[in-house]
């Protein structure tokens, strides 16, 4: 019998320019296809692996630790389900998978709760093995150190060292401005992950659809200059900063605008203002804290 073609649904445009950047992204470390350790690993499990790496990021901002201060998931078997569209039978395998070559644990708790799991980092290990083999090597394969998997964000590529892109997808001549508040409302659902955000963070539901309608507000206008943090900003390096947002840094602003005991008087300036700092000091405000620790238990 001849072979089954693949039936064409629909005609898909293509990418222009920076256009590829607007998703988000599971990432896979490529030492799951490259470390011969982990190449009999199957694919969809390598695909799952970056999922839970996903899901990682924001246990670790929300202090979803033990006692020991390692981080956790909950990632159900029907979530691994839904991610993977597999079967159940598949979904536990793919756990069990992951379990056997040391890159998951799982913790049961009984009583119907599901299981606390905790991805293993096996970067450490690997760094190390590349660093001693270094000297020998030369087979031109690039030396790069693989990021710890709390830092792990499965949303985009690299950011470019310009804060504005030569061009913005989003917009075009036939669109009105409806049409642009309807693609940005989508994109910054998909790019802040808005479903597992309100899962995680429910007694903020509010200020979280205040943030998100106030990015599409803001990314929307047609105005050139935009006052933020008390100064007057091109429109199109706010919208660049606001575009490269992700569910990481909401978590920061809403953690920041709890701990902050002043009074707020304009609590749209204040949103935009933390929105807009957010990727520069998000970091340094948890590597501060770290040492503090440190520090403290020294």
């Amino acid at each position: 019998m001849p072979e089954k073609k693949p039936t064409r649904t629909a005609d898909l445009d293509y990418f222009y320019g920076q256009s590829s950047e607007l998703f988000s992204f599971y990432r896979i470390p490529k030492l799951l296809f490259q470390d011969s350790r982990f190449q009999p690993l199957s694919t969809d499990a390598k695909t799952l692996y970056g999922i839970l790496l996903d899901r990682m990021s924001l246990s670790a901002r929300n202090g979803w630790l033990d006692k020991a201060g390692r981080v956790f998931i909950i990632y159900t078997v029907q979530e691994v389900q839904d991610s993977l569209g597999c079967a159940d039978k598949k979904a536990t395998k793919l756990l069990r998978e992951l379990e056997e070559y040391g890159l998951i644990e799982r913790k049961r708790r009984g009583l119907g709760k599901p299981d606390l799991i905790y991805v293993k980092n096996f970067s450490s290990e690997s760094s190390k093995l590349r660093f001693l083999n270094r000297d020998n090597d030369d087979s031109g394969v690039v030396q790069n150190t693989l990021q710890d998997p709390a830092k792990l964000r499965c949303n985009k590529t690299e950011r470019n060292n310009t804060e504005v892109s030569d061009t913005d997808p989003i917009y075009s001549d036939e669109n009105d401005w409806m049409s642009k508040r309807a693609q940005l409302e989508e994109y910054f659902s998909q790019s802040l992950e808005i479903d597992l955000l309100l899962r995680l963070c429910p007694d903020d539901k509010d200020i979280i659809y205040q943030i998100v309608d106030l990015l599409v507000d803001t990314c929307a206008t047609n105005r050139k200059l935009l006052h933020i943090a008390g100064d007057d900003k091109p429109a199109e390096v706010v919208r660049s900063r606001f575009m490269k947002l992700n569910a990481d840094h909401i978590c920061f602003v809403l953690k920041c605008l709890a701990e902050n005991s002043s009074p707020i008087r304009n609590m749209k300036q204040y949103l935009l203002a933390s929105l807009y700092n957010a990727p520069t000091t998000m970091q340094l405000s948890y590597q501060n804290q770290t040492n503090h620790d440190l520090a403290m238990r020294g």
